[in-house]
């Protein structure tokens, strides 16, 4: 998945929207960059690695992030929003069924629980064609599910975003918290991968 014209697009605006916000006196170009700076500096897969990994060894955390993902992960000390609030929902992979998320319409994505989004999942072939097939793409990324698994699809949004609560692999049920969260990826996060 490419996305580099749209990455280049998307550059170019961002760059045109701060030089009119300088311009305009709205704020200043380092007081800009700071802010940014420490947006970013919070924002790790590691976060969402954290509270999967506790989800998986707390059943009654696990019950209340699936209920109320927004809730459960401030209970950690996280947020799933970025400048403005927005509701995190989360959903479950199972034996059975596998989530994905996309953002049909631009790029909206957990940054603060998953870090910066990945140049494929802003692009435009992965934003389109993951829905309409979905099992071809995430065999793009290696992930070949067997045709009895059901695939559904999340499309975040402003108001709302996803992240998935990957299968814990039956190999870890003796592993502790620290030691989960050092095998959950932000692709497995996405839906791109399993673990």
């Amino acid at each position: 998945m490419s996305g580099t014209h749209s990455d280049a697009t998307i550059s170019r605006q961002v760059r045109e929207l701060e030089a009119l916000l300088e311009e305009r006196g709205i704020v200043a170009g380092a007081a800009l960059d700071e802010a940014l700076d420490a947006f970013l500096a919070g924002s790790s897969p590691l976060n969402g690695a954290r509270i999967v990994a506790r989800a998986w060894t707390d059943p009654e955390f696990k019950e209340r992030l699936l209920a109320d993902g927004t809730s459960a992960v401030a209970e950690l000390g996280y947020a799933a929003g970025g400048v403005q609030p927005q509701r995190l929902r989360v959903v479950e992979n199972t034996d059975h069924t596998h989530n994905v998320v996309v953002c049909t319409l631009c790029s909206c994505y957990p940054v603060r629980l998953l870090g910066p989004s990945p140049s494929w999942y802003k692009s435009e072939a992965y934003r389109s064609r993951v829905v309409r097939e979905p099992r071809a793409v995430l065999a793009e990324f290696g992930l070949v599910l067997p045709p009895e698994t059901g695939i559904t699809v999340w499309d975040s949004s402003a108001e709302t975003r996803y992240m998935v609560l990957p299968l814990r692999p039956a190999s870890a049920d003796s592993l502790t918290e620290p030691a989960l969260t050092g095998l959950i990826t932000r692709n497995a996060l996405i839906g791109t991968a399993r673990l």
